[in-house]
């Protein structure tokens, strides 16, 4: 589910920084009834598929890992599959840290890895 304002973005030396962020206005959550997207059981598959696709899953999920919301579908995650991806990374001062650095380094990989044929030129001058 989109946020708004501003969460700590612990960084690699856990020192808390505020970042201010508009991501939660473009969240594909944001039309979507907030009733629907705090539920329980079979209806939870129904909600996280509203996360297929949205530009800020990453930035969402980090957001509610990081601050440590126990209810509803996060970035595409239940409630219990955050706290077993807790459990897993115990570790982790900075879940945005931890997100935003894979993602940019998934994306520099796509942009190194694709053919510079002319079909695909787009998506390479893009990155």
């Amino acid at each position: 589910m989109a946020g708004r304002g501003c969460w700590p973005n612990r960084g690699e030396d856990g020192a808390g920084v505020i970042s201010d962020t508009d991501w939660g206005d473009r969240g594909l959550c944001k039309s979507a009834d907030p009733d629907e997207l705090f539920v329980e059981g079979a209806a939870q598959n129904r909600a996280k598929a509203v996360c297929t696709g949205c530009p800020v899953r990453t930035e969402c999920l980090s957001y509610a890992l990081d601050q440590g919301i126990e209810h509803g579908i996060w970035g595409g995650m239940t409630e219990r599959e955050r706290r077993a991806l807790l459990r897993r990374r115990p570790t982790v001062t900075s879940w945005w840290h931890l997100l935003h650095t894979a993602r940019v380094e998934h994306e520099q990989q796509t942009c190194a890895a694709s053919p510079a044929e002319d079909g695909i030129r787009g998506l390479r001058e893009a990155c």
